[in-house]
């Protein structure tokens, strides 16, 4: 007998899902961002088999959330946001016993806590300071990098170091057990934010919380963005009930974790406002409240404030922002053309990012008064996530958690799911950069999957026998 609110299509697509995380956590064992020790069997056939089932598991799993998605939509009552939740508790399941995938950033993460265990100052020295095999394991590009966190995640991250006195396994399973309580702040999140915004809750959980993205790069991946989105998400609900201080101060932690997430804090006062305060009051308040977190979640970390020059930390050499593209394009053809001002092409083109930003963000609070202040906020993030000096598939999550909570419309729904799909098949589970044969193998993992998925299709609408036309 199903479980209440379950249907028999919504069975199948956990049960695809499900098979997508599998495949795509044993893949990881031999082709996902293992320690050190670990990393001579990526040059055997075991990992190229890996890589294989990585790209296998991940189109299962886009697959089952794309088809989950049309189950909510055709349905007269979509399923229920507790049916929906265990559909996430069992797609991401297997991804938490797997090893670190898409990203090395989880090592960073851990070897910054033993650093402020040790009384380094993590906004002055990358992780090569420390030494050891934690060090070890953080990718060579971050090695002599500060930190761009804030003191909350620093808090959480060196409170994790001295629980699992630096095992490099305990260590890994204990950050993405944290990770996992951001995701389930965002999920518990979804659906208030939705009824307020008046949005489909079902709609808005298939869309910010059983996407891929969270599944690879929050769960699996083990991104302290997590905790960001999780604590911005309780801060919203609560500013809209009668919590508007507290969900200040949840929004401030959220921006101490990343500062992105400080933006949020026009969204307590719109909905403030909103409510019938006035914007004197709203303003100040909200001010008082952030500015007391911050000195106060400061203090109890003990790491200062370095974090406000580390923003400034280098982005690396391959990402791919339009801002650094362009950047790095103008600075060459510059060179090119014997110019001395090649160097400045790229700080440049950031500096350029950031005005743009700067202009976008205010034209969308401009509108607000015609925009549901949780979809304005997305919209925002969205903006600094795209012209940022930095990109990654995950930042498009900063964004896309709000639009899902608050999109007006099902178009728009669409569009970022379309977005969401290609993203999530952008990175290599190792987290390094792609040559030739890689590429290969990751893209017969995802054809193998598509003829697989094609004939089971075929199977299923296959005509019994003896059946009349």
């Amino acid at each position: 007998m199903l479980a209440k609110g379950f249907s028999v299509d919504l069975r199948r697509c956990q049960l695809l899902g499900l098979t997508g995380s599998v495949v795509l956590a044993l893949g990881g064992e031999t082709a996902g961002a293992l320690p050190v020790r670990e990393l001579p069997a990526l040059a055997s056939g075991r990992a190229a088999l890996g890589l294989v089932g990585v790209y296998f598991g991940v189109v299962l799993l886009i697959a089952a959330w794309a088809l989950l998605g049309r189950t909510i939509r055709g349905r007269p009552e979509p399923p229920s946001p507790r049916a929906l939740l265990v559909v996430l508790a069992v797609w991401a399941t297997p991804l938490l016993l797997a090893p670190p995938l898409f990203s090395r950033d989880v090592y960073s993460y851990l070897a910054q806590g033993a650093m402020v265990d040790a009384h380094i100052d993590v906004y002055t020295h990358g992780p090569a300071i420390l030494g050891g095999p934690l060090a070890d394991e953080v990718a060579p590009v971050w090695q002599r990098t500060a930190t761009p966190y804030g003191p909350v995640f620093l808090a959480v991250s060196s409170a994790l170091s001295g629980l699992t006195r630096g095992e490099v396994p305990a260590g890994l399973f204990g950050m993405r057990v944290v990770a996992l309580l951001g995701v389930a702040l965002m999920a518990a999140a979804l659906p208030r934010l939705a009824r307020h915004s008046g949005a489909d809750p079902a709609a808005a959980l298939w869309l910010g919380a059983l996407n891929p993205l969270v599944l690879l790069h929050l769960v699996a991946g083990a991104h302290n963005d997590a905790i960001m989105l999780g604590l911005l998400g309780a801060g919203l609900v609560a500013a809209l009930g009668r919590w508007p201080v507290l969900g200040a101060v949840l929004v401030t932690l959220a921006a101490l974790v990343k500062v992105p997430a400080l933006l949020g804090l026009a969204a307590v006062v719109a909905l403030q406002v909103r409510a019938g305060r006035s914007m004197a009051r709203a303003v100040a308040t909200t001010a008082a409240a952030a500015v007391a977190t911050t000195v106060a979640a400061t203090a109890a970390a003990g790491t200062g404030y370095g974090w406000i020059g580390a923003l400034k930390t280098p982005v690396s050499p391959e990402n791919l922002s339009p801002t650094s593209v362009l950047g790095r394009a103008t600075g060459a053809l510059l060179q090119g053309l014997g110019s001395d001002l090649a160097p400045f092409a790229l700080p440049a083109w950031h500096a350029l990012g950031l005005v743009a930003t700067a202009v976008a963000v205010l034209a969308i609070w401009l509108r607000s008064p015609r925009l549901s202040p949780v979809y304005a906020l997305g919209l925002s993030l969205a903006t600094v996530a795209v012209l940022g000096p930095a990109i990654r598939p995950w930042y498009a999550l900063w964004g896309l958690f709000l639009i899902a909570a608050a999109a007006p419309s099902t178009s728009v729904r669409h569009r970022v799911a379309a977005v969401t799909g290609a993203l999530a098949l952008a990175v290599l589970p190792s987290g390094g950069p792609p040559d030739a044969e890689q590429l290969a193998l990751a893209v017969s993992g995802g054809m193998l999957a598509l003829v697989v998925l094609w004939q089971a299709h075929q199977t299923t609408n296959a005509p019994v026998l003896g059946r009349t036309a």
